[in-house]
């Protein structure tokens, strides 16, 4: 690996809230977080936090039992986080647009010993308690939208009970402080653990280092704080240099981010934005896209997946700033790979972020050789860096596959251009990237023959006009079945996570498959990209 850039090792006793908490004891009146509902300041952020911690241990939790958080981006948000970490506790962030089962799933594989959750989620999280055999400690709910019961407790009054924990608990920097959860080539998501450290390394070497954040900033991230994405963009990394950042609970519609880029939540305008590549599309469309002079946008930072060329030179061209595309993963915390502000070649993902290296090897394993341009054939992407995740949790053949004797597999495939960027090429596997979240094909497909006139499906992603991926469903209906494009939609709407149904549906009369009967879906692929 190479050095990492002057920047020193957190001590071995570390605790990130903690330490995030004593980077902004000098700012105990500037706002940290703003929401629809108000501000929070950094001073009540230090105040609430440690009351949560109390609050928590008081409630008998001990030291790493995971707490589950499903929360809203909101201000209670960040003291859910951080007081939960003060306090030792592991809490484990989790999508809020999914399924009562895969809540159920969650809740049996953390353990969790207490929730966290929004009150507009309580619903769909007691169906998955009620289908999990796993019994929780406490509910504690934050703003509620009908009465309790009896054994939940309101978020305001569970803090109101307890005193400021006054020392943080004592952990070390390799220690697990969070879980996010990352799907897997099976759908079924897994428990990625991260130690106390990794957020350090990731606001020292690219919310800094890289991005130059400054205390001035307003950041606003579209991606939310359960994402690794944004939870580097919207709390760690402003806290880290003590921005303030604006936090929204409703879906990042064009029309949600037109109003706070214009300083209609709180007044305060975003300098810093981060997004992905789908929204950019989208608000670039919109008949109300703000003029430039009507922005204060310094910044603008893309993941989630590759950003086109055309949709960056578009903003750029309305603007007058450049989209930072970058890629990151769950497993790697946030961006390794990525453009600079004063550095953007459209088209790439840019150059390795300083204090990670990068590798591209082929299919025996070993590297993929240079040609004498420096340019190189696609070859599967490996990262060495600090910030890289303990393991996936309870899954030992997975963590073996991707954390590989301090280098991570990505499961991206790259090619080098001669200026040293890199280009994205694909996915190493069949796994889909849509709109910045992985979805399984394998989930859909086994969604769509559970309807009763479906047959066969197969499940491949094709780029729209803007060059973004979408999900297309090849369905093989059962003989004399009738089922429409609508109804197939709606049926897997139903019983996955909405951002999975299929975008398109084709009806086929069979499906190409090998000599075993498994589907070939590259040459579905194929098919695609030759109708062109």
């Amino acid at each position: 690996m190479p050095p990492i850039p002057h920047v020193s090792p957190p001590p071995e006793r570390f605790n990130i809230a903690a330490h995030l908490l004593a980077a902004n004891a000098g700012r105990a009146a500037k706002a940290a977080f703003i929401d629809d509902r108000g501000t929070l300041t950094y001073g009540q952020l230090d105040e609430r936090a440690r009351r949560l911690a109390a609050a928590l241990r008081a409630a008998g939790l001990k030291r790493e039992e995971r707490v589950l958080l499903l929360m809203l981006d909101g201000t209670d948000w960040p003291v859910a986080f951080l007081g939960s970490i003060y306090a030792g506790l592991v809490p484990v962030a989790v999508n809020t647009l999914l399924t009562a089962a895969d809540y159920a799933y969650m809740l049996e594989h953390s353990r969790a010993q207490a929730v966290l959750v929004s009150g507009a989620l309580l619903p769909t999280l007691t169906a998955g308690m009620v289908q999990s055999d796993h019994e929780v400690q406490k509910v504690v709910v934050s703003q509620p939208v009908a009465p309790l019961h009896p054994a939940e407790v309101e978020f305001e009054a569970f803090l109101a009970a307890a005193a400021p924990l006054q020392k943080p608990a004592a952990t070390g920097a390799d220690d697990p402080a969070f879980w996010l959860y990352s799907s897997g080539s099976t759908g079924r998501p897994k428990g990625t653990v991260h130690s106390q450290a990794n957020p350090y390394w990731t606001c020292e070497l690219y919310g800094k280092a890289v991005l130059g954040l400054v205390e001035t900033d307003v950041c606003f991230s579209a991606a939310k704080l359960y994402f690794a994405y944004g939870l580097g963009n919207g709390l760690t990394f402003p806290m880290s240099v003590g921005a303030t950042t604006l936090l929204m609970a409703e879906r990042p519609t064009p029309d949600a981010t037109f109003k706070r880029w214009l300083g209609g939540v709180g007044g305060a305008r975003p300098t810093v934005f981060y997004g992905a590549p789908t929204g950019f599309a989208g608000m670039l469309a919109h008949p109300a896209l703000p003029a430039a002079k009507d922005v204060a946008l310094r910044l603008v930072s893309s993941a989630g997946e590759a950003l086109p060329a055309e949709i960056g030179e578009r903003f750029q061209r309305h603007f007058g700033v450049d989209i930072v595309d970058g890629i990151g993963s769950t497993e790697m915390l946030h961006i390794f790979l990525s453009n600079r502000p004063e550095k953007v070649r459209y088209g790439s993902t840019g150059w390795p972020v300083p204090g990670y290296d990068i590798e591209l090897r082929g299919e025996t394993g070993g590297p993929v050789p240079l040609n004498a341009d420096g340019t190189s054939e696609p070859g599967d992407l490996y990262i060495h860096g600090p910030s890289a995740a303990l393991m996936y949790w309870g899954n030992r053949q997975k963590s073996r596959e991707t954390f590989q004797g301090g280098w991570t597999k990505s499961g991206d495939k790259y090619v080098r251009n001669a200026d040293g960027s890199y280009t994205y090429s694909g996915r190493s596997d069949d796994m889909l990237k849509v709109s910045g979240i992985y979805v399984s094909p394998f989930e859909v497909e086994a969604t769509l023959v559970q309807h009763p006139a479906v047959l066969e499906a197969a499940v491949i992603g094709v780029p729209d006009a803007e060059g973004l991926t979408k999900t297309k469903a090849f369905v093989v209906r059962k003989a004399g079945a009738a089922v429409t494009e609508d109804e197939l939609k709606a049926f897997v709407k139903d019983r996955l996570a909405p951002y999975k149904y299929p975008r398109l549906i084709a009806f086929v009369d069979d499906l190409p498959k090998t000599a075993t009967g498994k589907i070939q879906r590259f040459k579905l692929r194929d098919q695609e990209k030759a109708a062109g």
